[in-house]
């Protein structure tokens, strides 16, 4: 990418920028700004200085479409596997990607724990007025990223390490060969998922939203130009499948890491000298990615948990155990997507809650919580009546062509995703105890869903769902742990939000300090 297409990219965040750029009177913006009287703003920190003073839904939009489609785009690397291999090697490509989703969801899972973290931190430092922290955050998480890649690398050659993997992910013969070339080529390439992936974000909190959706959009269209030419084209199946993904995940990093070593104008900087790791500054970066990671490390460990009781259940059913495994990729894909704008939307106001959570701009961070919960439950429902009307139609799309199998898999997609309209509230709750430096509250919200609820109904329901409603067979039974799971963990947020909207009035009325940490972190 040249400095010619970086300024093109970066037209609508500059013109927006130029607005924003004012000359302070009296006073500064917010209790952490710095900014002296007379002082004019540089255009990167006047991108940031508007989170605290422009109008809430027009920055929460602003913000959230690009993220909205950044998140489709990201997630869609996986979805992107699935039909390429579907199309072209029928149920076993499906039974490989299924099989394959358990690590995949780990290197997500770390890839969040750095990002995530390391950007909440950024956005709280920015908003207390301290650049230089933000910029020793986003250095420390660059080399964390870095060390991670390396350590995971090595894993993969350490054959009890792969075998373990293999074995939870409950492979069936037919495709270990296939999943392992599959799995070995994800790992050698995961720096660039970590990095295109977890980094992106910080990108958002510098204030560019369009250009961290760029980002994204072309390490995907790298993936689907890639992925057509090596599967289709070429023949190479799941080697090549994989290739065109880690070379999409490519692309995106490094149009990451220029912006932040080579585009003007950038609120902060990558610097050299910021990529020593420091101790506090790790710590508080896993603490605040702590959610992310753990909400992504329980979906792979229910992954390792659906992937075997589904070839038990399966290999019971006049299915069978890889069209069971088939059948549940496609599910999982189309849920996952469904829940991408979800987690766009919630990502999205995240630097905004930092932002003025840092700044103790209440009012502003209460308001953003608000707006976030009503858009997240707008997009949850359209959503959820997209698949409804078409969920037939998005099951053939992935391949599925015996009839019973598909059949199966409308009737599992259409249960799965039964309260996705009021999901997106339980996201958001989450990552804004997150943004706004409360890492154990946004741990338990994240394992509510994701095991607490989730695991002991996936090993319940299947024995006794059947014995309820007699029509329903265990295989059925496994879809139906999702919903639940969802309504009871939507219950524990509403309690979290009622106890959390007292303490921000104590906030407000100066009987509790709202910072994390030390601002010289």
């Amino acid at each position: 990418m040249t400095d010619q297409d970086n300024e093109v990219m970066q037209t609508n965040e500059e013109n927006e920028a130029s607005k924003s750029e004012v000359t302070f009177a009296k006073g500064s913006l917010h209790k952490g700004d710095t900014s002296k009287p007379g002082q004019k703003l540089h255009k990167g920190d006047a991108r940031t200085a508007r989170m605290g003073t422009g109008s809430i839904p027009k920055l929460i939009m602003e913000f959230a479409i690009p993220s909205i489609v950044g998140m489709l785009v990201n997630g869609a690397y996986n979805v992107i596997d699935s039909i390429f291999l579907g199309q072209a090697m029928g149920e076993i490509g499906l039974s490989v990607a299924t099989a394959a989703m358990p690590l995949m969801t780990i290197f997500m899972a770390l890839a969040m724990l750095i990002g995530n973290g390391g950007n909440a931190l950024a956005a709280l430092r920015l908003g207390e007025g301290n650049k230089d922290a933000a910029e020793k955050s986003l250095g420390n998480t660059v080399c964390l990223g870095i060390v991670a890649a390396i350590l995971v690398a090595i894993l993969i050659h350490i054959p009890p390490c792969v075998e373990a993997i293999l074995t939870l992910s409950s492979v069936t013969p037919e495709i270990r060969d296939y999943t392992y070339s599959f799995m070995y080529i994800l790992a050698l390439g995961f720096i660039f998922q970590l990095i295109g992936a977890g980094v992106n974000n910080f990108i958002r909190t510098a204030g560019a939203p369009n250009r961290a959706l760029g980002t994204m959009v072309i390490g995907t269209v790298s993936c689907v130009v890639l992925n057509y030419l090596f599967v289709l084209v070429f023949g190479w199946g799941v080697v090549g499948s994989a290739l065109a993904t880690v070379l999409g995940q490519a692309v995106s990093c490094v149009s990451v890491l220029w912006y932040f070593l080579f585009t003007k104008d950038v609120a902060f900087k990558l610097y050299s000298r910021n990529l020593k790791l420091e101790a506090e500054i790790v710590g508080l970066i896993i603490s605040l990615g702590a959610a992310s990671f753990i909400m992504q490390l329980a979906m792979s460990v229910i992954n390792f948990l659906v992937n075997y009781l589904l070839v038990m259940y399966g290999g019971q059913s006049p299915l069978g155990a890889e069209a069971a495994l088939a059948s549940i990729g496609v599910v999982q894909r189309c849920a996952m997507f469904a829940v991408l704008p979800l987690i766009g939307i919630a990502i999205a106001i995240q630097p905004l809650l930092g932002y003025n959570y840092g700044a103790s701009l209440i009012s502003r961070v209460r308001s953003t919580l608000g707006y976030g919960i009503l858009i997240a439950t707008i997009f949850g429902t359209v959503m959820w009546a997209l698949i409804h009307i078409f969920a037939f139609d998005i099951v053939s799309f992935f391949g599925i062509r015996d009839d019973a199998l598909r059949e199966f898999t409308v009737f599992a997609l259409n249960v799965q995703v039964l309260v996705l309209p009021v999901v997106g509230m339980q996201i958001v709750t989450s990552n804004y105890f997150q943004a706004t430096g409360q890492p154990i509250k946004s741990v338990i919200l994240s394992l509510t869903r994701q095991v607490l609820f989730l695991i002991p109904l996936y090993i319940v329901l299947p024995i006794v769902l059947p014995y309820i409603a007699p029509g329903l067979t265990s295989l059925d039974a496994l879809y139906f742990a999702v919903p639940i799971a969802d309504i009871l963990a939507i219950i524990t947020s509403l309690i979290f939000i009622v106890f959390e909207l007292k303490r921000l009035k104590g906030i407000e009325a100066g009987t509790i300090q709202a910072k994390f940490g030390k601002k010289s972190a």
